[in-house]
């Protein structure tokens, strides 16, 4: 078992996407189940008016993380360091703990509006850990890449775990881990989650993602984040957990959001996860210096 301190992780405990459709709940009264929030930076630089002082009021209580949505981190067009300047600005304005991307592309000439796998060959692991560096150059800190769902995986040259890590050791960049994802692609594409969960730099985890998706037929499923979290996805946090250690872990809902009351169950379900490999952990300490 390799567990890492606790405090190296910019964010504790569990944590929640901020959506605007629970501004108003959240204004009531903060709840305390949620450690930590997380917005794509796109949706709210330069955002005035009431959702702009609504969201600069959430993030003077509680941390807020920036997961971005349209870097193109493994696109072809030159990156765009204006985008990257405000998003510097954004970042430090709200105090972020964190700043990570997808590893993929989603922009050729125009944005696709959709995330795209960058091919697992050498060239792209030079290209993206490139991009990743040069970014990191502008915003001023070092910053997590996630691991994405994707459906096809044209031109293969080596398997996505090996991919992954070699991008993560050339850029020295974090791992925002996404347990979800690694689900829905070992079922679609036919790999053992937890050898590959096992085969990943833990020590590199900036928080992780863990959310719901939507099965199309016995061997499809797709990344939806529209759903609730699957028994099998819990499964796999918790083996994270035991891999690992306990690290802050944020539940994602994107579609068919229902109201705050309800989704803070699943928030819920990610503390008592924790809970348990921390009390586990701190049993195992003092078992070892007994």
């Amino acid at each position: 078992m390799t567990h890492q301190n606790h405090n190296n992780y910019p964010v504790q405990g569990a944590g929640l996407g901020l959506r605007r459709v629970h501004f108003d709940s959240l204004a009531d009264q903060f709840p305390q189940q949620i450690s930590f929030m997380e917005v794509g930076p796109e949706n709210w630089i330069d955002v005035g008016g009431k959702p702009g002082h609504q969201f600069r009021t959430i993030a003077e209580q509680i941390p807020v993380v920036c997961h971005g949505l349209s870097l193109n981190l493994g696109g072809q067009a030159p990156l765009d360091k204006k985008f990257l300047k405000c998003v510097k600005e954004f970042l430090n304005s709200i105090s972020a703990p964190v700043y990570s991307e997808h590893l993929s592309y989603c922009a050729d000439d125009g944005q696709m509006y959709d995330l795209m796998p960058s091919p697992f060959i050498e060239e792209a692991i030079d290209h993206v850990a490139d991009r990743i560096m040069q970014t990191q150059d502008i915003i001023g800190r070092r910053m997590a890449v996630e691991n994405v769902s994707y459906y096809a995986a044209p031109g293969k040259g080596m398997e996505e775990i090996d991919f992954i890590n070699a991008v993560i050791e050339k850029a020295d960049c974090y791992l925002h881990l996404d347990i979800n994802n690694i689900y829905v692609n070992s079922v679609n594409h036919k790999y053992d989650p937890v050898a590959f969960l096992k085969a990943l730099p833990g020590d590199r985890i900036a928080y992780a993602h863990i959310a719901g998706h939507f099965q199309k037929s016995e061997d499809l499923l797709i990344d939806t984040h529209g759903a609730d979290v699957i028994d099998p996805v819990w499964e796999l946090l918790e083996v994270a957990y035991e891999t690992f250690g306990v690290f802050p872990t944020l539940l994602e809902r994107d579609f068919d959001i229902p109201p705050l009351k309800e989704i803070l169950g699943e928030v819920n379900t990610i503390t008592q996860y924790q809970e348990k490999f921390n009390e586990e952990y701190d049993e195992q300490s003092i078992a070892q210096f007994a």
